[in-house]
């Protein structure tokens, strides 16, 4: 019996390094499965603290984009530097969201280059305007900005522990700490904003895209969320933002590209917005668009 007892507590010994294998090896083929099931997506992407900063600046050679037979942009040319800050600013009709959309890759370019690794890795956040958003689903505040954290997941993979801390700690910080289990319907304007600037938090994104995102908001709430803004400068994300307010754009956006379908000017801020380059925009919008059937 002595001898039955040791040989079998020998065989036991030797199953829990085989178990351990079996069980690294399972983990890594359901790793696998799950990257070729997202189309190759990869939510973890190492690298050092300058790589993910460089990783975010966008490059436009001669970008063009048109809807039909309209220009709606023109031989767009620049950089956005690396943990910048920039504003986008024109008037009406400049190709501002336009920009942003082609940037994302939701309006096909019609010649020119874009390149930025934090698009083409999915490191990107993008915000529309509120008047494109579907406020009608019913889902809560705090599964809203959940799916803030679908980096961490794709599509065949289970959250992170943190998830809920992380929604927590985002709502908390744009004031909305008591929102959690509220409906997104019920909610104002301002609150809304706030809630999709704690979705964007989740995201941590390198890169992150705002189309007036202070619009209809009453003065704290810009206040709140421009503390925010300031904290993805402190961290050195790149930060991209369609503007109306010059007086905001002066105050808190160190660069601004001056838009009227192709650039007026692109730069440091004081120097963009002079008066000079800002009477030119009306007349950039009435010359007729290069390649269009209309005047």
């Amino acid at each position: 019996m002595e001898i039955a007892a040791r040989l079998t507590a020998m065989a036991r010994d030797a199953a829990i390094p085989m178990a351990h294998r079996v069980a690294i090896a399972l983990r890594a083929a359901k790793s696998e499965l799950a990257a070729q099931l997202d189309g190759g997506y990869r939510p973890q992407i190492t690298r050092n603290l300058v790589e993910q900063q460089n990783a975010a600046a966008v490059e436009l050679e001669n970008v063009s984009v048109a809807y039909g037979d309209r220009l709606a942009l023109d031989s767009l040319t620049g950089q956005f530097a690396a943990a910048s800050l920039t504003a986008i600013v024109g008037p009406n009709g400049a190709g501002k969201s336009t920009l942003l959309k082609a940037l994302t890759g939701l309006l096909p370019l019609r010649s020119g280059k874009l390149r930025c690794d934090a698009i083409a890795q999915h490191r990107y956040a993008y915000l529309p305007q509120q008047a494109e958003l579907n406020r009608d689903f019913p889902i809560t505040v705090g599964e809203l900005v959940a799916l803030g954290g679908w980096h961490s997941l794709g599509a065949f993979r289970g959250p992170p522990a943190t998830l809920d801390s992380d929604v927590t700690a985002a709502l908390e910080v744009v004031r909305l700490g008591g929102f959690l289990d509220r409906r997104i319907g019920d909610l104002s304007t301002g609150e809304f904003q706030r809630a999709m600037f704690a979705r964007l938090m989740l995201q941590d994104a390198l890169l992150i895209l705002l189309d007036e995102p202070f619009a209809a908001l009453d003065e704290n709430t810009i206040e709140d969320l421009l503390a925010v803004v300031r904290r993805w400068r402190g961290e050195r994300r790149t930060v991209i933002a369609v503007l109306h307010d010059l007086d905001q754009v002066r105050k808190h956006f160190p660069s601004t590209l001056l838009l009227a379908r192709s650039c007026i000017a692109w730069g440091e801020t004081d120097a963009v917005l002079i008066p000079k380059n800002l009477a030119g925009l009306s007349e950039a919008l009435a010359r007729p668009r290069q390649g269009s059937i209309f005047p």
